[in-house]
């Protein structure tokens, strides 16, 4: 049997038992895919994580990221929470201000502010949003959630729109709409067949409100996405840059405000999530730049025994 030394965070929340779960293996050479997927799976988490030597010119580690029932390209709150994990094994030096992952989507740059010893917060760099036409079968999406079409906002379009993973973004009218959905399989199902190969071809919801209230949340969220194994998320980072690039194009958050936005996630599940989101945009109104940051809390750490 071979000892593999895990560590698991809390990822986007300054608290124990808040923010969404991630195992991080912080040296997985060894393992092969069908291990990792293996161990996803026993962790049972949204994500878990695989750390490896550098692959590519320019970046400083490899990692791999499983859901319990796929790999994935990349992802906000392993990249967040892996950082997090990195600088306490001391991988990533303390005061350093710059790192990049190699992630199936290519490299991928996080920038880290600290506070003495301690990292305080870490920024994921995102791809630019790629938007698809709208989706015109709003009866349906709100059918997937469970809810009537009165439920989804109205000026607003159901749209995939993806900066590394596509997501399928629905808006709602209010925040006691999205605590209500829940997944319709059959008319989910349906909804993401509507979606690709050309329409992004999403494996994932993510529904959202912008009704404010006293947490003063631009965004009020949840995501699904059973196909991947992952029933719901208490947090989502990769679909965060996303959900800013959205308010943003369609001129819920203007461009003065898109450099500080919050997405409040997880509230529904007991496990409430801060996702920050800075979207650049200029004079034209172009996004430029898509950046998802957060925090993370050391929960526990011990060893996986593996044949």
């Amino acid at each position: 049997m071979r000892s593999y030394r895990f560590l698991q965070f809390d990822v986007f929340t300054e608290h124990l038992f808040g923010g969404n779960q991630l195992a991080v293996f912080p040296d997985a050479r060894g393992l092969s895919s069908e291990t990792m997927q293996a161990i996803a799976k026993e962790m049972n988490f949204s994500e878990t994580t695989f750390v490896l030597p550098a692959e590519e010119p320019g970046t400083d580690v490899r990692m791999r990221i499983f859901t319990p029932g796929a790999e994935l390209p990349m992802a906000g709150h392993p990249t967040i929470g892996t950082t997090f994990a990195l600088a306490r094994t001391g991988a990533i030096e303390r005061g350093r201000d710059r790192f990049v992952f190699g992630l199936g989507v290519g490299p991928t740059l996080v920038t880290m502010t600290w506070s003495g010893e301690d990292l305080k917060f870490a920024w994921m760099t995102q791809s630019s949003p790629a938007f698809s036409d709208p989706i015109a079968d709003r009866r349906c999406a709100a059918a997937a959630l469970g809810l009537t079409e009165a439920a989804i906002a109205r000026t607003v379009p159901v749209q995939v729109v993806s900066c590394g993973v596509p997501y399928v973004m629905v808006p709602l009218a209010s925040r006691e709409a999205v605590d209500r959905a829940v997944v319709n399989p059959d008319a989910f199902n349906s909804l993401l067949r509507q979606t690709g190969p050309n329409g992004g071809g999403a494996h994932a919801v993510f529904l959202f409100a912008t009704e404010r209230a006293a947490d003063d949340a631009t965004a009020y969220s949840r995501m699904f996405a059973p196909a991947i194994g992952v029933l719901e998320d208490p947090a989502t980072g990769s679909a965060s840059g996303p959900l800013g690039c959205y308010l943003v194009q369609h001129g819920l958050v203007s461009p003065e405000r898109a450099g500080a936005m919050l997405s409040l996630q997880g509230v529904k599940m007991g496990r409430p999530s801060y996702v920050h989101m800075s979207i650049a945009v200029d004079a034209t109104t172009t996004i430029r730049s898509v950046r998802v940051g957060g925090s993370s809390v050391l929960a526990g750490e011990g060893a996986l025994y593996v044949p």
